[in-house]
């Protein structure tokens, strides 16, 4: 429907089908080997997977065409979400929970993906990104209420428009009603050993609540 392959996916952790499931998107002009370590940081009992996105990019992929750095394209956004979901909806049957972690253009599709359906996911790390504002996806204020997400920005980071991280710090902090847990970095854009130590301690707490 989309005209997208079915994507290539890496995997670690846990084979139940019903450990809760943590999917990782790379950033752009990347691809899911360079993210899918990050599974070694994360807690033991999940599943773990790494996607590619749809789109040949750079050398590597992307997540959706843009309009300039941070800023995608609506139409290509609301393909590649509905892609995404078409993987998804099979591999995780509902009861299953299913978190979220992206870097860069994986943080906007991250964020995007929240946005469009806040209850299908238990939570939602936005690495070194911006969400995805004026593509098609609610950025009302409350639309995330009860949701949980992590924000980790790079004070150095020269790569993501300031003014985008400071909107996406602003309304995840201040008016998306989420329960935000908000990191800053002193460093760039890349991720630092010390996001490496926050993001398994939120998604265990993420996780925590996700238990009868």
């Amino acid at each position: 429907m989309t005209g997208f392959a079915p994507p290539v996916v890496a995997r670690r952790g846990s084979t139940d089908p019903d450990a809760p499931l943590v999917v990782l998107l790379h950033g752009r002009g990347s691809d899911e080997a360079d993210i899918i370590e990050l599974a070694d940081h994360l807690p033991a009992g999940v599943a773990c997977v790494a996607v590619r996105a749809p789109i040949a990019e750079g050398g590597g992929f992307a997540w959706f065409a843009n309009r300039g750095i941070g800023r995608p394209v609506a139409e290509s956004l609301r393909a590649t979400m509905d892609w995404f979901v078409s993987w998804l909806d099979p591999v995780a049957a509902p009861g299953r929970p299913v978190v979220l972690i992206g870097f860069s253009g994986g943080a906007a599709f991250a964020g995007g993906l929240l946005l469009d359906d806040p209850g299908r996911y238990a939570g939602a790390a936005v690495l070194y990104g911006t969400l995805p504002f004026d593509a098609g996806v609610p950025t009302t204020p409350g639309r995330l209420a009860g949701s949980s997400v992590l924000v980790i920005h790079g004070d150095q980071d020269t790569v993501i428009p300031r003014e985008l991280l400071d909107r996406t710090w602003t309304y995840l902090r201040s008016e998306a009603g989420a329960d935000t847990t908000a990191v800053r970095d002193p460093g760039g854009h890349e991720l630092t050993a010390d996001a490496r130590r926050h993001v398994p301690v939120w998604l265990t707490a993420v996780l925590d609540r996700t238990r009868p």
